[in-house]
């Protein structure tokens, strides 16, 4: 079972080695897979500062370099989920921000075994027994998934 207290400061323990949740150090942030796998494969890009709250905090060039680091994780997600569910559809990508205060890029794996009402929909309408069950916590079931993420981030090249 994965340890709560790195949830409190998730930049934080990433810069210290305490989150498990990473999956590589990228050029402006961490590639971690989400708490969350009622969609396995889902993960977020961090940015590396806990004071940047939105793109428009970056400078261009390190605000091109995050959207590079996204852009190599939805991949990574796309290939891994691809070879591990032939149902892979594709990925959706969001920087939302509504909730945590920091940067952060989710990519969600969309698959086409979904609920028939939800496949087409933003994955925030699932109800809420899929964010909260704990059946769908990440766990060690998912090393298999989070190394062929790894695997992949590294084919894809960068830091």
């Amino acid at each position: 079972m994965i340890e709560t207290d790195w949830r409190h400061d998730r930049i934080g323990s990433a810069h210290r080695g305490q989150n498990p949740t990473v999956l590589r150090r990228l050029d402006e942030g961490f590639a971690v897979i989400g708490d969350r796998q009622f969609l396995p494969g889902y993960s977020v890009l961090l940015t590396d500062d806990p004071a940047v709250t939105r793109l428009s905090d970056l400078p261009r060039t390190r605000r091109a370099a995050y959207l590079t680091d996204m852009e190599r994780l939805a991949e990574a997600v796309e290939r891994a989920c691809r070879r591990l569910d032939p149902a892979f559809r594709r990925v959706n990508i969001e920087i939302l921000g509504n909730t945590d205060p920091y940067l952060h890029a989710h990519v969600w794996p969309r698959y086409d075994w979904e609920p028939a009402d939800l496949v087409r929909l933003p994955v925030w309408l699932y109800g809420e027994e899929y964010w909260r069950d704990q059946r769908h916590a990440l766990g060690e079931r998912h090393d298999g998934l989070r190394a062929a993420i790894a695997e992949e981030l590294d084919a894809l090249g960068g830091a």
